[in-house]
C-alpha cells in the first residue's frame, strides 16, 4: 500500500511503527456552527482510509479532537475565539454551543456514514497534558514568555516549513491581509502556546497555569490529545490541506521539540472542496449543509458518492449540476444493484476473492476512490451469477460505505410492493358471483400483457378463454366475466 505523504511530497510505501496497530489521528471540528459539506469531505476520506486499512487486515486507533477553545478566527493568534463568537452569536454559553454542534457534527456523520471515531476528546479536557507540555518546552528553551503570554520560538529550529516553502517577505507583519503584528513576538513566526488574561479579557473559559489564568492555544490541542491517547508516535496524521500551514506545520514544530524525535510518519491531507466562486467556508455565499442538501431533496449518501468519484488530493468543484448528476448516476447503480436476484446460485468464493484483489489493487494505489468505484461497476458486467456479485458488491462497500445492498433491497421491496398494490387495483368481477381464481389470474395476466403494449399475448390470453367458454368485458380498472 502506498499513501502520499505531504511531508516528503511523494507516495511512500505503509509501514507502521508497530506491526499490531495503526495509530491515527484526525483534527476535527472547531465546534462553533455547523460543518459545511466541504469540511465533511475530508471526514468522509479519513473514514475510507481508516476502513481501508482495517479491511486490508490492519488494527487502527483513530483519535480526533474537538476544538471547543482557543480557535481564533485567523489560523495565526490573532482574532476572536471562534467558540466566543458562536456564543454571541447565539446568546448561550460556550460550553452550550460546543455540545449542541458537536451532536449537529455527528448527526451529520451518521448521515453520510462516516464512522465515529476510536477516541473523540474536547479540547477542554486535556489542560493538564498541555501544561506538561508548554513547560517542558520553556525548561529546554524553545519557548518564552512575552506580555502575559507563551510563545513557542521558531528561530530554534533547524527548518521550521515542513509542507512547503514559504516566501519569509509574504509572512511579513503588516503587509499582507490577514497578518497582524504581535509586539510580544520574538519572530514573525512565533505562535502562541498559552493565552493569559492580558489578551482577550471577556474569554469565556480560563485555566489556572503556572504562567497565570488564561487559556491553551489552538496549535497545542491535537499533540496534547494524540500523545495522551497515542502516545509518543504517530502512524498517520490527517487534515485538510488548510491545515499545513499553520496548524501542522506550528504542531511538528512543538511535538518533535517536546519529544526530541520525529513524530508523524506519514502526513495524508484532503483537497479543498471549491465552488465556482473558489474555496467554500461558513462566511461565503450559501452555506452548504448536509441538512440543506436533504432539504433540496438530496440523499446524503449520494454526495459521499460525488466524493468519492474524484482523488482526495484533487481539489473537487461543488455545483448543484454537478451534485445533480451525482444522485442521477448513483440512483442508476442502485436500480442496477437492485435487479439481482438474491437467491440467484451460490457465491464463487474463487470470483469472489479475484474481485477483492483487484479492489486492492486500485486503493493501495494512495486510496483510488474513482478507480475503487469502478470496480462496482465492473462487477455488474462480471460473467457470474447474481449471488456472486452482491457478495462482491457487500465486500467492496465495507471500505466505500454506500449502502448499496440496503439502498438496492430496499428499491427492489419497493417496486415489489408498488406491482402489487397496481395488481390489487385491478378489479375482476364474476358476473354469477362465483369467483375461479384460474380465471383471476388469466385476466390479471391480460392486464399486465396490455400495459407493456405486449397485445399479442393479451389477445392470446383472451382467445384461450373464450375457448373455455369465457365471455369477458372491459371495464374500468378491470374485467368481468361470464360463462357462456
Amino acid at each position: 500500500m502506498y499513501l502520499y505523504n505531504s511531508a516528503s511530497h511523494k507516495k511512500e510505501a505503509f509501514v507502521p511503527n508497530h506491526p499490531e496497530l495503526v495509530k491515527m489521528y484526525t483534527c476535527g471540528p472547531t465546534v462553533y456552527h455547523f460543518a459545511h459539506i466541504g469540511n465533511l469531505r475530508s471526514y468522509i476520506m479519513e473514514d475510507v482510509l481508516e476502513k481501508y486499512l482495517r479491511y486490508v487486515g490492519y488494527n487502527v486507533k483513530r483519535v480526533m479532537n474537538i476544538t471547543d477553545v482557543g480557535h481564533l478566527s485567523s489560523d495565526a493568534d490573532t482574532g476572536e475565539d471562534k467558540m466566543l463568537k458562536g456564543a454571541k452569536r447565539e446568546h448561550k454559553s460556550v460550553m452550550e454551543i460546543a455540545q449542541y454542534y458537536t451532536d449537529a457534527f455527528f448527526a451529520d456523520c451518521r448521515k453520510l456514514n462516516i464512522k465515529r471515531p476510536d477516541v473523540v476528546e474536547p479540547a477542554t479536557n486535556c489542560i493538564d497534558e498541555y501544561i506538561k507540555i508548554i513547560t517542558k518546552l520553556l525548561d529546554t528553551g524553545y519557548a518564552y514568555r512575552s506580555g502575559g503570554n507563551v510563545y513557542f520560538d521558531t528561530s530554534r529550529l533547524p527548518r521550521y516549513y515542513i509542507f512547503n516553502d514559504h516566501n519569509e517577505e509574504d509572512l511579513a507583519v503588516g503587509v499582507r491581509e490577514g497578518v497582524e503584528e504581535d509586539t510580544n513576538k520574538r519572530n514573525r513566526n512565533d505562535f502562541v502556546l498559552w493565552f493569559t488574561k492580558s489578551k482577550f479579557e471577556d474569554q469565556a473559559l480560563k485555566w489556572d497555569s503556572p504562567w497565570g489564568v488564561g487559556y491553551p492555544g489552538w496549535h497545542i490541542e491535537c499533540s496534547g490529545i494524540s500523545m495522551k491517547h497515542l502516545g509518543e508516535d504517530l502512524d498517520i496524521h490527517c487534515g485538510g490541506v488548510d491545515n499545513m500551514f499553520p496548524h501542522h506545520t506550528n504542531e511538528i514544530a512543538q511535538s518533535e521539540s517536546y519529544l526530541g524525535h520525529k513524530w508523524v510518519n506519514y502526513w495524508v491531507h484532503v483537497a479543498h472542496l471549491n465552488t465556482a466562486d473558489g474555496k467554500m467556508s461558513k462566511s461565503k455565499g450559501e452555506f452548504l449543509t448536509v441538512t440543506l442538501l436533504e432539504e433540496k431533496g438530496y440523499d446524503p449518501i449520494a454526495y459521499r458518492f460525488f466524493c468519492l468519484q474524484s482523488h482526495y488530493r484533487k481539489n473537487l468543484v461543488f455545483s448543484w449540476e454537478n451534485l445533480d448528476n451525482a444522485q442521477k448516476a448513483f440512483d442508476k447503480l442502485i436500480a442496477r444493484i437492485a435487479g439481482l436476484r438474491p437467491d440467484d446460485g451460490a457465491v464463487d468464493e474463487a470470483a469472489l476473492a479475484a474481485n477483492r484483489e483487484k479492489f486492492i489493487k486500485q486503493m493501495d494505489n494512495d486510496i483510488n476512490t474513482p478507480n475503487g468505484v469502478t470496480v462496482l461497476y465492473d462487477v455488474l458486467k462480471a460473467k457470474t451469477n447474481d449471488a456472486t456479485k452482491r457478495a462482491m458488491l457487500a465486500d467492496v462497500d465495507s471500505v466505500l460505505s454506500l449502502d448499496l445492498l440496503r439502498k438496492a433491497d430496499a428499491l427492489r421491496e419497493k417496486n415489489a410492493r408498488a406491482a402489487a398494490t397496481q395488481s390489487a387495483a385491478f378489479t375482476v368481477i364474476a358476473e354469477d358471483g362465483t369467483p375461479d381464481e384460474a380465471i383471476e389470474a388469466q385476466l390479471r395476466a391480460r392486464a399486465e400483457a396490455k400495459k407493456a403494449k405486449n397485445f399479442a399475448e393479451a389477445d392470446r390470453i383472451r382467445d384461450a378463454l373464450k375457448a373455455q367458454g369465457i365471455e369477458l368485458t372491459d371495464i374500468p380498472n378491470g374485467a368481468k366475466w361470464k360463462r357462456v
